[in-house]
């Protein structure tokens, strides 16, 4: 097996790992029914998407 010939420093190592962090989505608002949806994507709670209905959501029954 490989092994290192010298201790790689903590800050090398960070530098390496500044990619590796979790992606924050990008929450709107509905702009008909004012619900928190993910950008780019059919509102779970309506079915608009971009002021126009895209899905028949059902009626609670």
């Amino acid at each position: 097996m490989a092994h290192p010939k010298h201790k790689v420093s903590s800050t090398r190592r960070d530098k390496r790992r500044t990619h590796y962090k979790a992606v924050v989505p990008t929450v709107v608002t509905c702009s008909n029914c004012g619900a928190a949806t993910l950008y780019h994507r059919v509102c779970p709670e309506c079915g608009f998407y971009r002021g126009k209905l895209a899905i028949e959501k059902r009626a609670a029954e």
